[in-house]
């Protein structure tokens, strides 16, 4: 695909397709803005038009325009070479590569399922303004503006059974087709029957698949759609599309429970809420709003239920460099919805009334235990002690490890002595369920991070002593990436010495090389058996970094 992205990046400046997203202002050769990711306030995030390059600094990434969407829209290489190329006006079909045989025929594909998808909506849409009942119930039980219904294109599904098959079969679609858009039941029929029907939409805007309320009695509640080659719940995050320019505006973005409190939301004003849509949350779904910005705010409810879905988004947020906070004063309302009906006031209230997850996760174990009992001192420690280790700054461990300590009623010293204990025996069943460490992405960025400035005092500083043991890119856009790195960071500085620096960057680098091996270590140990032969060998190799 080298000639595809050639000719589309000949007609694609890379400040056009960033200046998108990003406001740039010219700083000499370059051009500065803000980071997307919403990591800070103050400009970080360099483009270099001459070379056709990005770096952002704040998060150590950078590239063409191909790596700066799949950034931004937390998409894969092939949906962005395609986005660019129908921007730009090339016809992928003319190129090899990506477009031989199957995937082509995968291509044109989606884009007939998509065209299905695209006439059942405006048909949802037509059968909801010429339904009367089912008007007042979106327009008055539910409470949505005419606003409201247009950005979310609300409809509704008649309840006959075979209404959209007859309607799109007319049109020239097969029963094949609308199967494999998901909107077929196992008996060939219209799968949403007598339902307010809400698509999904995908980042261009295109419906991918819905989500439908029955509005008489009746179970399921909502129905959404199966799994296809279009829509795939682990990714799929409701309400990303109509949220993402308010989320890059603001920082932040708000994680409800509901599809309906995402509704609720914007037509409330607070237009970064989104929801994963009735599944659990996933990796891939930190990982696509963690490129939108590190602020993610959770509104779950405070049951078992909730308390169980903090853990996990903690978990997994730890390795990601998020900065995640609970949204929990819904003034007595069950949920968000609940709240904005009642007053949609006191949820924008709510938004900015928000706590650190782990301080609201400390709390609620809390609440479940009596801590002037020995055993219960001792559950709550084991609970909290887990959570820490996804706590990866060392000050804010330390701080809660105060905290937790004062709430005890013991040293900070014996809540470490058991914590290294818990460590060390991490090969035991609990420690097998509760302290897995996989390796973080914020650990990589920062090792990421350190080889990039070596490289380009390398490179660029022409550092010969002491040796760097990096092998240079021969990667054209690298390079120049590297190179923006270097007027960045060094070019400027006055009586500025190459060679120290960078020896101060390989002890650093050191360092982290040794962290990362702890980890893996630690890892390691969680995988075998305390009677494993190896057991005992991982333990002291361990224990020797540790003590190193």
């Amino acid at each position: 695909m080298y000639d595809a992205k050639e000719e589309i990046k000949s007609r694609l400046p890379v400040e056009d397709v960033i200046g998108q997203y990003v406001e740039l202002k010219r700083a000499g050769r370059s051009l500065k803005g803000r980071s997307p990711r919403g990591v800070n306030k103050t400009p970080s995030f360099m483009v270099s038009p001459e070379k056709g390059i990005w770096h952002d600094f704040s998060a150590n990434k950078g590239g063409d325009i191909f790596t700066f969407l799949m950034e931004v829209e937390g998409i894969t290489f092939k949906e962005a070479l395609e986005k660019l190329a129908q921007r730009a006006g090339v016809d992928l079909q003319k190129y090899g590569g990506f477009y031989k045989g199957s995937d082509r025929k995968l291509a044109e594909k989606k884009s007939r399922l998509k065209e299905a998808l695209d006439l059942s909506t405006k048909y949802y849409q037509a059968c909801l303004a010429r339904s009367k009942n089912v008007l007042e119930y979106v327009f008055y039980k539910r409470n949505m503006n005419r606003e409201t219904v247009k950005t979310f294109k609300i409809g509704y599904s008649p309840a006959s059974g075979h209404a959209l098959v007859d309607a799109l079969g007319k049109r020239g679609f097969t029963t094949e087709e609308l199967n494999d858009a998901g909107l077929l039941n196992r008996f060939q029929k219209d799968l949403f029957k007598n339902r307010m029907m809400i698509p999904f939409f995908d980042t261009d805007g295109q419906v991918i698949g819905y989500t439908a309320r029955i509005l008489d009695k009746g179970e399921p509640k909502y129905l959404n759609t199966p799994e296809t080659i279009l829509f795939n719940k682990s990714r799929f995050i409701f309400g990303l599309y109509q949220a993402k320019e308010a989320i890059r505006h603001s920082g932040f973005v708000v994680i409800v429970e509901g599809n309906m409190d995402v509704i609720s939301s914007h037509q409330a004003g607070v237009k970064e809420a989104v929801a994963t849509s009735g599944t659990a949350m996933t990796e891939q779904h930190l990982k696509i709003l963690s490129r939108l910005t590190s602020d993610i705010r959770l509104a779950y409810d405070g049951d078992a239920a909730g308390v169980k879905a903090t853990e996990r988004a903690v978990e997994l947020a730890g390795g990601l460099g998020i900065d995640l906070t609970i949204i929990s004063n819904y003034h007595g309302a069950k949920d968000p919805d609940e709240l904005i009906q009642k007053d949609p006031k006191l949820w924008r209230a709510a938004v900015e009334e928000r706590i650190p997850a782990v301080d609201w996760l400390l709390n609620k174990y809390a609440e479940t235990l009596n801590l002037s009992q020995a055993p219960d001192k001792r559950k709550y420690s084991d609970l909290a002690l887990h959570l820490l280790t996804f706590v990866r700054d060392e000050i804010e461990r330390a701080t809660y490890e105060q905290k937790i300590a004062a709430r005890l009623g013991v040293t900070v010293e014996a809540l470490k002595e058991k914590g290294d204990r818990l460590n060390r025996e991490m090969a035991i069943s609990a420690s097998k369920k509760y302290y897995k460490k996989p390796q973080t992405e914020a650990k990589t960025n920062q090792l990421k991070k350190l080889v990039n400035d070596l490289l380009a005092l390398k490179i660029y500083g022409r550092v010969e002593t002491p040796e760097i043991p990096l092998d240079a890119p021969t990667d054209e856009t690298k390079l120049a990436e590297l190179e923006l790195v270097y007027r960045s960071n060094y070019e400027n500085i006055p009586d500025f010495n190459p060679s120290k620096e960078a020896q101060n960057l390989l002890d650093r680098l050191d360092k982290e090389l040794k962290k990362a091996e702890i980890a893996k270590l630690q890892t390691k140990l969680t995988e075998l058996d305390d009677d494993d032969p190896d057991y005992e060998n991982v333990l002291n190799e361990l224990n020797q970094l540790l003590k190193s």
